[in-house]
């Protein structure tokens, strides 16, 4: 595998990503947390109301959606840029969200403080490009048939173009298994780490597609070594137009976080 820009010297430490005052690759994990997309402005205040409370970092929600029907909800656009910016701004969080085209790049970088790139566009190469021009920090999600070779490759594209400021999140593969949305792989945590000095989040929400999974898979992701988790929440996750059954209900959030901050202080100093 030729990498030349965030292959992993031996003397090299871990890359930290700053991101307002939250770092990546820091000793404190990274909590990102938020809707799948954004609704309407109810949904995402109390959603970011909520990050803030439980000791997230992060707000993430979804402006423009990639679903595999065309019949099913795309996202808001830019009005959904401009009420995420606006929650995390009066809650004080940084927020993330996804683009899909490379026309889209130069709006989307006037509202988020990193962009994401989703699994289905990992091998967009000029998008990858384009974000890669960007002085925004990028998530770059793995794709869903992708291999470790394949997923770093794609982020060589983008630290190509001068943007270092890479973020990988795994968020499972597919296979034949059909009990969850994703194989969750857990190993490329630890295999990553060994090949960049990026940092890593994992994504269980997509991992499984069941919210019962979300906790236990956020907890072996911490212990592998994780930099931080990236999850869905919803203040009504039977009515949520996009990805409900993975989404945790705010209570359950807020245990969650207490949880993984413990597991995470026991992880480092162990």
């Amino acid at each position: 595998m030729e990498l030349r820009l965030i292959n992993k010297d031996q003397n090299e430490p871990q890359k930290i990503i700053q991101v307002g005052n939250v770092k990546f690759g820091g000793e404190e994990l990274v909590i990102i947390a938020g809707p799948c997309a954004v609704e309407n402005r109810k949904q995402i205040f109390s959603s970011a109301e909520v990050v803030k409370i439980a000791g997230g970092h992060i707000l993430r929600g979804g402006a423009f959606k990639p679903r595999t029907s065309p019949y099913s909800f795309q996202g808001l656009g830019e009005e959904g840029l401009e009420l995420l910016k606006e929650a995390g701004e009066y809650h004080q969080l940084p927020v993330i969200s996804e683009v899909m085209d490379t026309r889209e790049v130069e709006v989307i970088s006037q509202y988020v403080d990193i962009i994401q790139i989703g699994a289905r566009n990992m091998q967009n190469y000029s998008l990858l490009r384009e974000v890669g021009k960007t002085n925004k920090p990028v998530m770059l999600k793995r794709g869903m048939s992708a291999t470790v070779e394949d997923w770093l490759l794609a982020a060589e594209y983008i630290a190509a173009e001068g943007n270092l400021d890479i973020i990988l999140c795994e968020r499972g593969i597919r296979t034949f298994e059909t009990y969850t949305r994703n194989t969750m792989d857990i190993a490329v945590i630890p295999i990553v780490k060994n090949l960049t000095s990026l940092p890593i989040v994992v994504d269980p929400s997509h991992g499984t597609g069941r919210r019962e999974l979300v906790a236990p898979l956020s907890k072996a992701a911490i212990a592998a070594g994780a930099d931080g988790i990236m999850m869905e929440i919803h203040p009504n996750p039977c009515e949520a137009l996009s990805d409900g059954p993975q989404s945790l209900e705010f209570e359950d959030f807020k245990e969650l976080v207490r949880e993984m901050k413990a597991l995470n202080s026991f992880v480092k100093i162990n």
